[in-house]
């Protein structure tokens, strides 16, 4: 799973629980996007989270 190069969030684990209280494995992805960025002046494709994304940590390249 891709991890965000950016604020390294990854996936989490846990318990789903059903309203009869059964438990089951489930997962927490995050919404990582593989966008074009500029770094240095430097254009360059990275993994980015769409929170580190919406707020404007990186600016896209065009």
């Amino acid at each position: 799973m891709a991890k965000c190069e950016v604020c390294n969030k990854g996936q989490h684990f846990g318990l789903q629980v059903s309203h009869s209280n059964r438990k089951s494995n489930r997962a927490w992805k995050p919404n990582i996007k593989k966008i074009r960025v500029e770094v240095d002046g430097i254009s360059k494709s990275i993994n980015i989270c769409a929170r580190c994304l919406r707020s404007s940590r990186m600016t896209k390249s065009v």
